[in-house]
């Protein structure tokens, strides 16, 4: 299960836009930066292998770079869909996809897929991206597709302690907004798992990793040392997208007790007969 994709997969998304009116995780990937989960790599492999894919009718929701369609593709699923809002990420992950499935270019929320036609749904890091209301349609959605006993595998930033209060959260989430440049609306593990339940889902285990998306430590486990050194020479070489990285990496910096990434799995309970 390779980590990396190739630069030559496809456009990356707003790579006509400026650096500074581009969102944070497309920056990444213009750096060079393929693994985009704020737990890291060993977090997503982990939630994984909870979801028992090989075999499996697989749905990933916001696919983008396809780092994760290429490590569930690798395991040997009946069929992969993945559902991207982006078009070059769309075109990008259906390349990938080729032989065993497709991407369509579709909202989380609406999907346009049949009900009870998932045994597997995938999502990293795009509920964070959501307001409230938004959330809670895409993990609706989410339950719709799935069949009766099939799992919803979700990576998201997370926000804690677990007792965190409404001001500093609120600072946290604004910190955020700014300096990725996307509406940020991380939640406390207690609070994810509400989401899914609320939407009759049954959570099954859930883990914690700190977010250290830009530390060297989580830059050579999620790249290897060429990747690393690549994205390095990128940003040295590149003065607006130094700055834009820069300020991310402070501001995960100075937040950064009150951060890490959860997965989390959950079931669709089978129907009572």
């Amino acid at each position: 299960m390779s980590p990396h994709v190739e630069s030559s997969a496809g456009t990356l998304p707003y790579a006509n836009r400026p650096v500074e009116k581009t969102p944070g995780h497309w920056v990444l990937a213009r750096a060079g930066k393929t693994v985009l989960r704020p737990g890291g790599l060993a977090l997503s492999m982990w939630a994984l292998k909870r979801a028992v894919i090989p075999g499996a009718d697989v749905v990933e929701f916001a696919p983008g770079m396809g780092v994760t369609a290429r490590s569930i593709i690798s395991v040997g699923p009946a069929s992969y869909v993945g559902v991207e809002r982006d078009p070059d990420a769309c075109a990008r992950v259906d390349a990938i996809a080729s032989g065993v499935g497709h991407c369509v270019n579709a909202d989380a929320a609406q999907t346009g897929l049949p009900d009870a036609s998932a045994d597997v749904v995938v999502g990293e890091a795009m509920l964070t991206m959501q307001g409230e209301k938004a959330k809670r349609a895409i993990v609706g959605e989410a339950a719709r597709i799935l069949r009766p006993g099939g799992r919803y595998v979700i990576h998201e930033l997370a926000m804690r302690p677990e007792t965190i209060a409404e001001e500093p959260a609120t600072e946290i989430r604004r910190a955020l907004a700014r300096a990725i440049n996307v509406n940020a609306r991380p939640l406390t593990v207690a609070g994810w798992r509400a989401v899914l339940e609320e939407a009759g889902l049954v959570v099954e285990e859930t883990r914690k990793a700190p977010m250290a998306l830009l530390k060297p430590g989580r830059m050579l486990a999620d790249e290897g040392v060429r990747g690393t050194l690549r994205i390095a020479r990128n940003i040295a070489r590149d003065k607006d997208l130094r700055r834009r990285v820069t300020t991310m990496a402070r501001t995960f910096k100075k937040y950064d007790r009150h951060l890490c990434g959860v997965a989390i799995v959950a079931r669709k309970p089978k129907e009572n007969r």
